[in-house]
């Protein structure tokens, strides 16, 4: 590694300790985040509220380090030693009224929760306790010859990705993964599964553990919910994509063991989703729809979105794709575990529901899939995001696979500088800055990427991925940070944004900063792309090399 990477310092950067090195405390544990209007960190648990100040001109300083778990500037550097405790030297400034510990002593600082407090962290070696966390950035895998503005973004999502790991505590058996330490804080069903996509890239037993850790919070009836902590789960459910992130792990590294012990999981979980969320009976599935006014679906992932502002059943293109893809996979699982019988059942379904998809929600006019409200009988009048997720099933036809595609460039729907927007352009009663009222999701374009590929589209899932991959890197290089979400238009930056109605930087109401499934799909993303580009360069210096190699005898003597 030449260059300097983590030497971006902006607001709203999480700082925690990882369960990769020890053990995390949901309850009690230590969280920062970088401040928005000074220079330092704010307190964010287990009680918010105290700031460590350092220098302002240090932030200006291309040699600063700031990763997950570590800081190190010119007149100052920290280091988290645990899940309880921060251990600095140098120059810093801590307001009174700091709901923690501290403890100083010449030109070292420690700060602890007070209950788990240890003086004796003191004299630990911050300097050899930074250098070993160092020393365990360097030794993730890192595609060749990547690009400067990707190898800094990646090793951000590597630092990112680190300190949103927990150890196993309460409820939670295996090591789990987190959207973001704060405000977020549990582990989310489909979340976890899009950590485990990147997280295969650097350590696929732990990807396996994430995803055992959301399965085996299963009820006896199959339900999985939506999000847990070590002493709670909660009572609705989320997107069903756990097949889908089992099989890419399989694909990583084959374990009929670890299969076998999903499978039931699996199979529970998508017969629950079948059972209750048919409320009609017509077959297809509906999302529980809230009466929260800026969240009235949850359960879909989308919240806000203006599909739900005034519906209360919707038969869902998203939902609907992304169980027949289950199904799919489930028939493939079934057959490699050897039962025949239930890979009959899942291809029964896959095919059933891929049907029912395209006779009541898709639209012969528009060209395009819709929610259906089965209370009134008739399709919705929002064109939004959720009517690509049938591509991930094999639902459409080729011709309308075909008209999905156009629907990507046509700017009177869905062609904005940055595709996808959740929201399509010609839907502007419904368009806002806010959330899925517009902004582009990454983990609905990584899907996207899929589906397209799916058809042979290769060249437009490309190209999906590169617009992606490139506003990633632009706002981390700018900001520091890895967003939730960003504008289609690219007009107004991701701080700027709505969240539930509101901008309120440095709350609840605002695109939150170092996002996990950002971090972890572009890990992906980049280990797909160099890897390949790697792949394709060697193979042709190869070829280069072989036609001009001189022919010797021996070759010639048969």
């Amino acid at each position: 590694m030449t260059r300097h990477i983590l030497n971006i310092w902006g607001p709203g950067q999480i700082i925690a300790y990882s369960g990769l090195n020890g053990q995390t405390d949901f309850d009690h544990g230590l969280v920062l985040r970088t401040a928005f209007d000074w220079a330092g960190f704010e307190i964010k648990l287990p009680e918010a509220g105290g700031r460590i100040h350092v220098e302002p001109s240090d932030l200006h300083d291309p040699g600063l380090m700031l990763a997950g778990d570590f800081f190190q500037l010119r007149s100052a550097c920290g280091v988290l030693v645990d899940a309880w405790h921060l251990l600095m030297e140098g120059h810093v400034r801590i307001e009174p009224g700091l709901p923690l510990t501290v403890l100083q002593s010449g030109n070292r600082t420690l700060i602890g929760v007070s209950q788990f407090f240890n003086p004796a962290h003191l004299q630990l070696p911050v300097k050899e306790l930074i250098a070993a966390r160092q020393r365990e950035l360097r030794s993730f895998p890192c595609p060749e010859n990547l690009p400067e503005a990707a190898e800094k973004t990646l090793y951000k999502a590597f630092s990112q990705l680190k300190t949103q790991i927990c150890s196993p505590e309460g409820l939670i058996k295996y090591h789990w993964t987190t959207p973001d330490r704060w405000p977020h804080r549990k582990m989310w069903l489909w979340d976890t599964v899009f950590h485990s996509i990147g997280l295969r890239h650097l350590d696929i037993k732990l990807a396996r553990e994430t995803i055992s850790s959301i399965l085996e919070c299963a009820r006896h009836d199959g339900f999985i919910p939506l999000a847990a902590s070590p002493d709670s789960v909660e009572a609705m459910t989320q997107p069903p994509v756990l097949a889908l992130g089992v099989k890419l792990l399989q694909e990583t590294e084959p374990d009929r063991e670890w299969l076998e012990h999903c499978y039931p999981y699996l199979s529970g979980y998508i017969r629950w989703d079948l059972k209750h969320r048919d409320t009609d009976g017509a077959g297809l599935l509906e999302w529980h729809i809230e009466e929260y006014e800026n969240c009235r679906s949850g359960e879909s992932g989308m919240d806000n979105s203006p599909r739900f502002d005034s519906a209360t059943q919707l038969d869902a293109p998203d939902f609907n794709g992304f169980i027949a893809s289950e199904c799919e996979i489930m028939a493939e699982f079934a057959l490699e575990l050897g039962k025949p019988e239930e890979a009959a059942y899942w291809r029964e379904q896959h095919t059933r529901i891929n049907r029912l998809i395209n006779y009541r929600l898709w639209d012969n006019d528009k060209e395009f899939y819709y929610d259906y409200d089965v209370t009134v009988n008739r399709k919705s009048t929002v064109m939004a995001l959720s009517g690509f997720i049938p591509l991930i099933s094999g639902a459409p036809s080729p011709e309308q696979a075909a008209a999905l595609v156009r629907h990507l460039n046509n700017p009177y729907t869905f062609g904005t500088p940055l595709t996808i927007p959740s929201v399509a352009n010609c839907c502007a009663e419904h368009y806002s800055k806010d959330m899925w009222r517009g902004p582009v999701w990454i983990n609905i374009n990584y899907l996207i990427v899929r589906g397209l590929r799916r058809y042979g589209y290769k060249s437009e899932a490309q190209s999906l991925m590169d617009k992606t991959m490139l506003e990633i890197e632009r706002t981390y290089l700018k900001f520091g940070t890895l967003f939730e979400f960003f504008d289609d238009r690219m007009v107004v930056e991701p701080p700027d944004l709505l969240r539930k109605g509101q901008n309120q930087p440095n709350t609840f109401f605002q695109a939150f900063h170092d996002y996990g499934w950002t971090g972890t799909l572009y890990i992906d993303m980049v280990f797909e792309k160099y890897n390949k580009l790697n792949r394709r360069n060697n193979s042709i210096m190869n070829n280069t090399i072989n036609e001009k190699r001189p022919v010797t005898m021996s070759h010639c003597m048969t």
